[in-house]
């Protein structure tokens, strides 16, 4: 038997995933781990961290299958995209990394702008300058810590360096290359124009690849390291985002994945690098060749039901709570729920912006407040689709579901008739490590290219069409859209 392994690097642990050759997961193990704050908005992680749990979590997900490391053909890799690792020349780490989520480069971001010019710099990169992409942390470093920045000869990206690692090489995939707002993503490779605006020599960048394509191999030391063979083949992998999307079959035009977490994230494939013109949308390049995808993300989707759960009734489970809430009609009575808890990113990238319940009168239940805020993420993630199609992205076919929140009927039947759009669960729970591994079995041959990996190994297991609610929910979407202009002064006055 052939086997493959997928191996996430995210924020928090290090996950392995095993596979054999038919897309079956045979085992999976994590090492966590922890990150720093050293000062407030900061966030920084050390590097030696992701490594210590690679090497781990490898030797448990084999020792846990018996397989033996000869019979493991590829290694994919994926994790936490947009962080900073930077190496001296002897390939040593010179700074804990500056992780995706530290908010520090606020004036970097301001000085990318006016030296490329924002709209140019989307045209360029497909986004916009933000705190969390890794260019504005590079300039952080050239002005704060400019003796470290004249020592550095490598940048490379949280799951890169642990490629480093495995292999001794420095490369990077594109999807995560493009993450960093260093890329073209039209012509797939770094920028000339965006590097020399910011006095980024290009020799620090590592040589980029298409997700499937190998870069390396397995070293001798970390063949002893992680107990597996020398000379297994280590493919480009993509971000966590892509790689994710590879993981739920979101691969071609018309499939859209909506990852219903913590946060809510829309990704769609596009077979041509659409980019939103105001950078509402991140534009990225996917982890199959010549395939882009846009993304939006919402910072509060099943973290909102968590947050009026926790604070209104704890005592219930998730269940118990959403349940009832069928029993309420569509539009609540005229109550809506603005998801802004934890400020927003798509589509109004504005850290101010607040949650509201809007319509609030003696006869709303606990029961219509639950619907509300089921209603309300469903509005805020058709924000994202909305934005979508304006790009001229085709037909939207097809909406797979995944993630804690998708597991409600109710919540998914109210996302169906908000979107208009089918709703289907997939055999695949396994996320960015499985897509990891689909990429490493494509890479070595086992299938013709992704699509067919995914067609291959991921099914739908339910369908949850539009119903009667679609006329109800196309009514109340405008007057949704018109809170977060109404209300925007009001969240500005109340910091």
């Amino acid at each position: 038997m052939t086997y493959f392994i997928g191996i996430d690097t995210s924020t928090t642990a290090t996950k392995a995933l095993l596979m054999d050759a038919e897309g079956h997961v045979i085992s999976t193990a994590a090492a966590e781990y922890s990150f720093e704050t050293p000062q407030p908005l900061w966030t920084e992680q050390d590097p030696d961290l992701w490594w210590d749990a690679t090497v781990k979590s490898t030797r448990q997900v084999m020792a846990d299958s018996g397989i033996e490391g000869s019979q493991v053909k590829g290694i994919g890799l994926t994790g936490q995209m947009h962080g900073l690792v930077l190496l001296d020349e002897q390939g040593e780490v010179l700074r804990p990394a500056i992780l995706w989520n530290d908010q520090r480069t606020g004036a970097q971001c301001d000085q990318i702008r006016a030296r490329i010019g924002r709209e140019r710099l989307i045209q360029i990169t497909g986004n916009d300058a933000l705190t969390g992409f890794t260019a504005p942390k590079i300039l952080w470093v050239q002005q704060n810590e400019p003796d470290l920045w004249a020592r550095t000869r490598h940048i490379l990206l949280p799951k890169d360096f642990v490629r480093y690692k495995l292999t001794g090489e420095f490369a990077c995939d594109r999807a995560g290359g493009a993450g960093t707002i260093l890329f073209d993503i039209k012509k797939r490779s770094w920028s000339p124009e965006v590097l020399a605006a910011l006095d980024i020599p290009s020799e620090l960048l590592p040589a980029t690849f298409e997700g499937p394509q190998v870069t390396s191999t397995l070293s001798p030391q970390a063949a002893v390291d992680t107990g597996l063979a020398p000379g297994i083949p280590v493919v480009g992998g993509g971000g966590d985002q892509a790689a994710a999307a590879v993981g739920t079959g979101a691969v071609t035009e018309g499939i859209v994945s909506l990852s219903l977490g913590t946060s809510g994230v829309v990704f769609a494939t596009s077979d041509h690098p659409a980019i939103e013109p105001e950078g509402r949308l991140h534009a990225f390049c996917h982890a199959l060749p010549d395939k882009w995808h846009l993304m939006g993300v919402m910072l509060s989707a099943a973290g909102s039901l968590r947050w009026f759960r926790d604070s209104f009734a704890p005592q219930q489970d998730f269940d118990a709570l959403v349940t009832p809430a069928a029993e309420i009609p569509p539009g609540c009575d005229g109550l809506i729920f603005l998801p802004y808890l934890t400020g927003e990113r798509t589509p109004h990238p504005d850290p101010l912006a607040r949650g509201a319940f809007v319509g609030l009168t003696v006869r709303h239940t606990l029961q219509h407040l639950t619907r509300a805020v089921l209603e309300g993420v469903a509005f805020g993630l058709r924000d994202s689709f909305e934005l979508m199609k304006a790009t001229g992205l085709g037909e939207i076919r097809q909406v797979r579901v995944t993630g804690g929140g998708a597991q409600s009927p109710l919540w998914r039947q109210i996302l169906a008739d908000v979107l208009g759009a089918e709703l289907v669960t997939i055999n695949a729970v396994e996320g960015a490590a499985y897509g990891a591994a689909l990429l490493a079995a494509t890479g070595a041959g086992i299938f013709l290219d992704m699509e067919t990996a995914c067609e291959s190994t991921i099914s739908v297991t339910g369908r949850t069409a539009p119903g009667e609610a679609v006329q109800t929910y196309q009514a109340l979407y405008p007057l949704y859209r018109g809170l977060y202009p109404a209300l925007k002064p009001t969240f500005n006055a109340l910091m």
